[in-house]
């Protein structure tokens, strides 16, 4: 608590008269794009595995929400105290199997309960009032599926989500055979839609699989790139199956 009662003085110091011209001039709008880099940096850390980068990527984010805070503060809203004051309320009030006398069958349950905790909570806000617009769209449908599932809107298992999976490709075909844009861009959006309900069916976040698919082309790209260079070449140059064979030997490396 010491340290993180010096952090909050800090901040108030590099605001106060006489502070940082650059952190005086912030507002809550300004600091969003750094909110955003901080949190990826954070994500960047973790995949790398590296205490010391996830470490001190986690203090960058930490400042951000003791940033906004304190300007809060100056403008008479909230203050760092009552963000946590509100995060540990809301911890104990939907732990009710941790902090209460109610019984959970696992973490299915929990979230379960989590959920319907969370409307009691907010009476009138929708299921998905909560939901960051700016996720990433598949991540975003992740979240979506995630939380109809909770209040029992889903697939009933895999083999039925697959199906829809097959139904909105043959769609999707359809759309391009008749070569309307709109539709196609339509269908196009059912059909990721439903892979990432079928990825969550499977346990699988879609957004980190894409992710991990484009490092991997990357990375194979890359090789590529090098083996023509070897040879004085760039990949402009080489045939499609001079392509295919760099490729599959890049696979292999």
């Amino acid at each position: 608590m010491e340290a993180f009662s010096k952090l909050v003085e800090i901040v108030h110091r590099l605001r106060a008269p006489g502070g940082c011209p650059w952190d005086r001039e912030q507002t809550p709008k300004s600091l969003k794009s750094y909110i955003v880099e901080e949190t990826y940096e954070v994500l960047d850390a973790i995949d790398e595995g590296d205490a010391a980068s996830i470490c001190e990527e986690l203090g960058d984010l930490l400042l951000q929400v003791v940033l906004q805070s304190e300007i809060a503060a100056e403008n008479g809203e909230f203050d760092i105290v009552d963000v946590v004051n509100g995060i540990s309320h809301k911890l104990v009030q939907r732990h009710p199997h941790v902090f209460g006398s109610v019984e959970v069958d696992g973490a299915d349950e929990v979230l379960t309960n989590w959920e319907q905790l969370k409307q009691k909570e907010k009476k009138g806000r929708g299921l998905f009032d909560g939901l960051p617009k700016a996720l990433p769209a598949l991540q975003r449908s992740y979240r979506i599926g995630e939380k109809a599932a909770r209040v029992g809107f889903d697939w009933p298992g895999v083999k039925e989500v697959r199906q829809k999976v097959s139904e909105e490709l043959a769609e999707l075909d359809e759309a391009a055979g008749q070569g309307d844009p709109s539709r196609i861009e339509h269908e196009a959006g059912d059909l990721l839609f439903a892979v990432a309900q079928w990825a969550r069916h499977l346990k699988t976040q879609p957004e980190e699989a894409l992710l991990g698919c484009c490092a991997r082309f990357l990375s194979r790209f890359g090789k590529m790139e090098r083996m023509a260079a070897e040879l004085g070449k760039t990949l402009k140059e080489w045939r499609p199956e001079e392509l295919d064979r760099a490729w599959e030997k890049a696979k292999r490396q």
